[in-house]
């Protein structure tokens, strides 16, 4: 696969910086060590440095050769997840319950690598912003960045992001405009009965009961409420209630995970769960309350920008190694909140390799490093096509 020359000298180097961030995982606004790292570094190539968006975002600013006026986002996640590592590479994290599990470290390195070389080249005209984001992990990093003035301060005409895909083989690319990503709301439903002894039932109003009836009843909002083909996926990932096996308590609590392409199924699946929450607990003789979350938005690529990033895809790794068509994933991303305010795309690069097979999440989970100089040659391929020399 035809990488970038100069890129492909310093992998090793990349290799090192990923392993280093690998072993000093830090989560969602904890960042200090790796934005340091990734200060650092940008500073020493020459590259403007702007600290502290969204507590531990940073923000580079390269300009190339020339008078041109276009600029242009990269975006890289740099948090990790709180879960404990138990792979045994030499690497492994250091830190008891914090696990670079979803391969931040590597799209941190990546984005690092085409810095460098943007840096050394300067082989374009315009703006490019290395965008470094801190807590995409369901902390809301992206909209926090949003909210304190990225792109009016850093303005973008476009923006971009990599995930890595181990579900792919090294070396592959993935891009579909529309739809790529899901939603994902967070829904919690508190019940509040009347706690009684076990042996009395009829003395109190078991709110595990009522716990069951509203578990039955959010199934039938998916298969019966809703258009099968319009994806829809409503999963009670906690159930908690009591404490003894003797007594019947006064709570119980459900959380749900709520993901769709369409927004207005958002609207509509919470209007159906504060129907079903006060129907129920009419029925029942219970209080139930919800408390529904908007999360993060479907992540949707502009169609030209998701056509145009697999055209550079295609003269980099070559046309049977691009898919323009992958299947949509009920998966989510913060990034979705930066595509809402800039067209872009949101790509996926192969990472998939013999002796490394966990997916994303996984506790023996390790970003692929012979990925590492293809997606830092994709992004600068990437600027250069965009933002072209005159």
């Amino acid at each position: 696969m035809p990488v970038n020359n100069r890129i492909a000298a310093f992998h090793d180097e990349m290799t090192e910086w990923r392993r280093d961030l690998h072993a000093h995982p830090e989560i969602g606004f904890e960042e200090q060590r790796t934005s340091a790292v990734v200060a650092e570094k940008l500073a020493s190539w020459g590259i403007e440095v702007h600290h502290g968006i969204a507590e531990t975002g940073i923000v580079g600013v390269l300009r190339g050769n020339g008078s041109g006026t276009g600029t242009i986002g990269l975006r890289a996640d740099m948090d990790a997840l709180p879960m404990q590592e138990e792979g045994d590479v030499p690497y492994r994290s250091t830190i008891a319950n914090r696990m670079h599990g979803c391969g931040h470290d590597g799209h941190t390195t990546m984005l690092l690598g085409a810095a460098k070389y943007l840096a050394e080249t300067r082989n374009f005209d315009g703006t490019v912003h290395f965008i470094f984001q801190p807590a995409e992990e369901g902390r809301g990093g992206a909209r926090r960045m949003v909210e304190e003035g990225l792109f009016e301060k850093f303005p973008c005409d476009t923006v971009w992001g990599i995930h890595n895909a181990p579900h792919m083989p090294v070396g592959t690319m993935a891009f579909r405009g529309g739809p790529v990503l899901a939603s994902a709301d967070r829904a919690t439903i508190t019940v509040h009965g009347k706690g009684a002894h076990a042996a009395r039932p009829h003395d109190g109003v078991d709110p595990i009961a009522v716990g069951v009836q509203l578990y039955q009843g959010i199934q039938t909002i998916v298969s019966r409420n809703v258009d099968p083909l319009n994806p829809l996926v409503m999963t009670v990932a906690q159930f908690h209630a009591g404490t003894a096996n003797n007594v019947i308590p006064a709570t119980a609590e459900l959380i749900i995970s709520i993901r769709t392409f369409d927004a207005a199924l958002q609207d509509y699946v919470e209007q159906r769960l504060t129907e079903l929450c006060d129907g129920v607990g009419r029925m029942y003789g219970a209080t139930v309350a919800l408390d529904y979350v908007r999360g993060v938005p479907p992540t949707v690529n502009a169609e030209a920008e998701a056509a145009f990033a697999a055209d550079v895809a295609e003269a980099l790794v070559g046309p049977d190694k691009v898919d323009r068509a992958p299947a949509q994933g009920m998966g989510s991303e913060d990034f979705s909140i930066m595509l809402n305010r800039r067209p872009g795309a949101f790509v996926w690069l192969g990472g998939g390799a013999p002796g490394k097979d966990h997916g994303l999440h996984h506790p023996k989970y390790d970003f692929n490093d012979a990925a590492l100089p293809i997606g830092a040659s994709f992004w600068a391929s990437l600027v250069e096509q965009r933002l072209p020399r005159r």
